[in-house]
């Protein structure tokens, strides 16, 4: 695992993790739908995209036309 990786799974996991203490300790409830449960998504993609190396976002953008890092930086060295 590279260090984007270890990155995006610490990102995901301290996101979920506070929603959770939060909702457990009375601040928020996670019981009702709310935008909240956006904020977990993200944390929960985050999460799963340091192991897969999967994200539906980047997958969005390079439909809309975007270019990878890849093909931006190669262009300029």
């Amino acid at each position: 695992m590279n260090a984007n990786s270890m990155v995006s799974v610490f990102a995901g996991t301290v996101i979920m993790a506070s929603l959770g203490i939060a909702h457990f300790t009375g601040q928020i409830d996670l019981g009702h739908l709310t935008w909240l449960w956006l904020t977990f998504f993200v944390g929960a993609n985050l999460f799963q995209m340091g192991f897969t190396g999967f994200c539906p976002a980047k997958s969005i953008f390079k439909m809309l036309g975007a270019r990878d890092s890849e093909a931006s930086s190669s262009c300029c060295s």
